[in-house]
């Protein structure tokens, strides 16, 4: 078998997160050549912020040992919210006094590339119907669990972003009327509130606290119990840790089958950290799917693991990157 050949051309992907900012160099064809983490030190201001952020794409070509005038184009993928069209980070929640800031042109100046923003969420999205676990489909969903619930919308190969840019917010579909749970957004009744790890944890909390239920959890000290032990205490055969995971299953199917309803994709995926949950996690919210679900939305929409992991934020802004301004 014959070595890879990196097909030109080369867009710089990065990905700007709260904490680190991820960027690689991604080749024609979505083949990463790079993968770079440094931190954002997003509470030192937007300036060394962006600083960060071109640093950043620098190590990312450095490391994949191209030349700089090898780099067609730029891809930055950010937590919002935003206006995609001027290029604008509005009010992030993350990047605290990072507000109205023309992140977009800052960058491309530092760089000198055409560059271009694209919601976080999206951009993963537009990563794995790229390159990931959506190769070969039209369109998919994405949502995305960690700290919230994100998503990102690919429908007939163009990202929905929305008039506003605020397309695809789908942690924020409200899944309970009454009574329900308060949202970190503020808001009541949020799929967020109920299936991200945060949420699984704070239910976590209360059941321990309201029910006498033995369990393998109350060994777990309360600083220490997180999304990943529930799910291993669930395969070790606690029940209450496996009725905990089984609702967050529910959660997440009644979510994604609203997506289905709505736009009748080939596949919804789900990526993050709680998907180390593995096969009986993914097989539950199929069982769930498949009860709620029209028949033929669910026959013809597959409900699968993410597979780009970590690096589906920056190969897919590289993506996005080509979208704009490649062939």
């Amino acid at each position: 078998m014959s070595a890879f050949e990196p097909r030109p051309p080369f867009y710089l992907g990065i990905d700007l997160g709260g904490t680190n900012i991820k960027s690689g160099v991604v080749e024609d064809s979505g083949r990463p050549l790079s993968s770079v983490s440094i931190e954002t030190q997003a509470d030192l201001g937007p300036v060394v912020g962006v600083e960060n952020l071109a640093e950043a794409g620098r190590l990312a070509v450095q490391q994949s040992g191209l030349k700089w005038d090898q780099i067609a184009a730029v891809g930055l993928g950010s937590p919002g919210t935003m206006d995609l069209s001027r290029g604008m980070l509005l009010e992030p929640p993350n990047l605290p006094g990072w507000n109205q800031l023309p992140i977009r042109d800052l960058l491309a100046a530092k760089l000198d590339k055409p560059t271009i923003l694209q919601n976080d969420a999206n951009a993963a999205a537009f990563g794995e119907y790229w390159a990931g676990a959506g190769r070969n489909t039209r369109s998919l969903v994405l949502f995305t669990l960690g700290t919230g619930v994100g998503c990102g919308i690919i429908s007939d190969e163009r990202i929905i972003e929305g008039r506003h840019s605020h397309g695809g917010e789908c942690g924020h579909i409200i899944i309970q009327m009454e009574n329900g749970r308060r949202c970190a957004c503020g808001a009541y009744g949020h799929l967020e509130a109920y299936a991200s790890a945060t949420a699984l944890v704070k239910r976590a909390h209360e059941l321990l606290a309201e029910q006498s239920t033995r369990s393998s959890l109350r060994e777990i000290p309360a600083e220490e119990l997180t999304s990943r032990a529930i799910n291993e205490a669930a395969d070790a055969g606690d029940g209450l840790a496996r009725r905990l995971m089984r609702e967050t299953s529910y959660y997440l199917a009644v979510g994604a089958v609203t997506l289905m309803h709505t736009i009748d994709p080939d596949i919804v995926l789900f990526g993050g950290g709680m998907i180390a949950a593995g096969s009986t996690f993914l097989e539950d919210i199929r069982q769930h799917i498949q009860k709620m679900a029209f028949p033929t939305v669910a026959k013809g929409c597959k409900i699968e693991y993410a597979e780009l992991g970590g690096d589906a934020g920056f190969i897919g802004a590289a993506g996005c990157a080509r979208a704009a301004f490649g062939r």
